[in-house]
């Protein structure tokens, strides 16, 4: 090893950081961040064979690392292998979901669309008054349009990413959203 690499190896204790980001201390997540997440970045476009789905993939470990830390045992392995088991598994659940969402794809130009009642129409089927009404106006349209979608025709996350054109993650982020923010404004 390198006197550099030694110089990092002791600088950062992946172990110290993950108990911090346990405690809730945002510094040790920050810690985590800036030495693994670049070779994090490199095992999931290794995996994912895309630069967005990697990035994505790395921004969700981040955010299962934060959430998760508490329950890292290091008996049953070092700090890293933690993290990295966590990208793996993310990034392979997003390889998945986009095979789903390939095969999706092919629906509409094949013309095999039904007749479901469109986002706008649910829209319209709504009192102008009304604050549900009011708030879902507030959505960007796409998000809007991909929750009606999802609640009124009971589309999957799958079915969506594939109408829209987006990785199915981004399709969880956008319903999840939507959500969020229609929560707030109902409040």
């Amino acid at each position: 090893m390198s006197a550099a690499g030694q110089k990092m190896t002791d600088d950062f204790s992946c172990e110290a950081a993950l108990a911090g980001c346990a405690r809730g201390e945002r510094a040790a997540l920050h810690a985590i961040y800036a030495s693994e997440a670049g070779r994090m970045l490199g095992v999931a476009r290794r995996i994912l064979k895309r630069e967005a789905l990697a990035e994505e993939a790395v921004h969700d470990s981040f955010v299962q690392i934060w959430r998760q830390a508490g329950s890292f045992d290091p008996a049953r392995g070092s700090a890293r292998t933690w993290i990295y088991a966590i990208l793996r598994h993310r990034a392979l659940n997003i390889l998945r979901g986009e095979t789903r969402t390939d095969l999706v794809d092919d629906f509409e130009p094949m013309g095999l669309t039904s007749d479901e009642e469109s986002p706008e129409a649910a829209m319209l089927r709504l009192s102008e008054s009304g604050r549900l009404r009011a708030c879902l106006e507030r959505l960007e349209a796409p998000r809007r349009s991909a929750l009606l979608l999802a609640y009124v025709n009971g589309l999957t996350h799958g079915e969506l990413a594939g109408r829209f054109g987006v990785p199915l993650g981004t399709m969880k982020s956008w319903v999840r959203r939507a959500l969020l923010s229609l929560r707030e404004c109902l409040a």
